[in-house]
């Protein structure tokens, strides 16, 4: 689609919106959501002219009652931030089945009367407006082959909201918090035993945050550590795929927008509501590449945006435009790191990616083909086989990760 039809398109989609008397509220909403993603509501305004939106409201509920994404559980169990936050955390046990009775179940294995050494835990991170959920298919393959921890960033899932972002003096959202809550939970999850650490996009972040300020712990229990679709920093100069004068005016307004947008959050969340068709569009444009991503995969991944609310969209967004880690990295250097992302990113883009590989030189960079931000969901087979490599290398399990029945986002042929 060119970029005048593109031009059409959105003002199609104002027009109509402004006739049913909800653009002013969702409309702005959709800016501060979508994160300078105007672009993406071109195929939602076309659908419009086809699609009934009774017919698209069903096809949502339908989707909702038969993807299966996001449904895995683990042993629940919460941590306490420096702050007060609870951080909710499940954890998944490998088994372990006993050599002379297959029949009984998962132990811990004793030397010379004493427990064994704690095995590896995975920790993942999950991304911005996200939840721990993200990593279904990678959680769903590692199931029982190694010891994971899966948890909520403050504010989103089942995780608290952030106690030092309420009240009068409610303090903004920070890189370094993240990095302290990671440690948080790692105390009460994972307190011994060696760690590989995992993060997506925000995730990444938080782990290079943590990195940085426990250094001695990471050269102590850190065997590996995986970045997929994250950025070490500059994060200002990306784009989102808009022309250049487009982004500037943007960032000239959004920081102001959000926060106007987060003192008023029902009148928002109504405007979401009401434009949910847009919202969708956007998510897929920035979360997917693909064109044959599942239909329930897309829309697995909008439930979780949309759970997100816009006050904590707007209190974590300033964060990211100061994020600079890229000295920090440097404590992951010698401990083996994959640096993984798709190679059409519009929020981080893979160069970023290249940049984490450029400072760490041992490390292995993936750039998946055909893939957007949401590339573990997009091409869940590609990350579980290189996680798998990783956890292969550093002794944490098997390279035989069940990538089949969880590897492919594409509807059936």
């Amino acid at each position: 689609m060119s970029e005048s039809s593109t031009g059409d398109a959105v003002v199609a989609a104002a027009a109509a919106a402004s006739a049913t008397g909800t653009w002013r509220r969702a409309g702005i909403a959709g800016v501060a959501i979508g994160a300078v993603a105007a672009g993406a509501a071109a195929g939602v305004a076309i659908e419009r002219l086809t699609v009934g939106r009774g017919i698209r409201k069903k096809a949502r509920l339908a989707l909702d009652a038969t993807g299966p994404y996001g449904a895995l559980r683990g042993t629940p169990g919460k941590a306490l931030a420096d702050d007060g936050t609870t951080l909710y955390y499940e954890v998944d046990e490998a088994d372990e089945a006993d050599e002379a009775d297959p029949d009984r179940g998962p132990r811990r294995r004793r030397l010379f009367g004493r427990r064994a050494p704690a095995p590896v835990t995975v920790v993942f991170s999950h991304g911005y407006c996200l939840n721990q959920d993200s990593w279904h298919f990678q959680r769903a393959a590692l199931r029982g082959l190694v010891r994971t921890v899966h948890w909520d960033q403050r504010s989103h899932g089942r995780s608290g909201r952030g106690a030092a972002q309420q009240g009068p003096d409610r303090e903004p959202v920070s890189i370094e918090q993240l990095g302290r809550d990671l440690k948080a939970v790692i105390d009460a999850a994972a307190p011994d035993g060696p760690l590989v650490l995992a993060g997506h996009s925000m995730g990444g972040m938080t782990v290079m945050a943590f990195g940085e300020q426990y250094p001695e712990l990471v050269r102590d229990r850190v065997v590996g550590a995986a970045f997929v679709g994250t950025s070490s920093g500059r994060l200002g100069e990306v784009s989102y795929g808009l022309p250049v004068a487009g982004v500037a005016a943007v960032r000239r307004v959004l920081p102001g927008v959000l926060r106007a947008l987060g003192s008023q959050t029902e009148l928002v969340e109504r405007g979401r509501r009401a434009t949910a068709d847009l919202f969708a569009g956007l998510i897929k444009r920035y979360s997917f590449s693909s064109r044959d991503v599942d239909p329930a995969v897309a829309r697995f991944a909008e439930r979780m945006i949309e759970s997100t609310p816009i006050d904590v969209v707007a209190e974590f967004y300033p964060a990211f435009d100061e994020h600079d880690k890229a000295l920090a990295l440097a404590v992951f250097r010698e401990v083996p790191v994959l640096a993984l992302a798709g190679d059409r990113d519009l929020v981080t883009p893979s160069s970023h990616s290249e940049a984490i590989a450029d400072l760490l030189p041992d490390a292995e960079l993936v750039i998946v083909p055909d893939a957007g931000h949401l590339v573990m969901l997009e091409h869940p087979e590609v990350v579980t086989d290189r996680l798998a490599d990783l956890l292969a290398r550093v002794g944490a399990g098997s390279t035989a990760a069940n990538v089949g029945p969880y590897g492919s986002t594409a509807p059936p042929g």
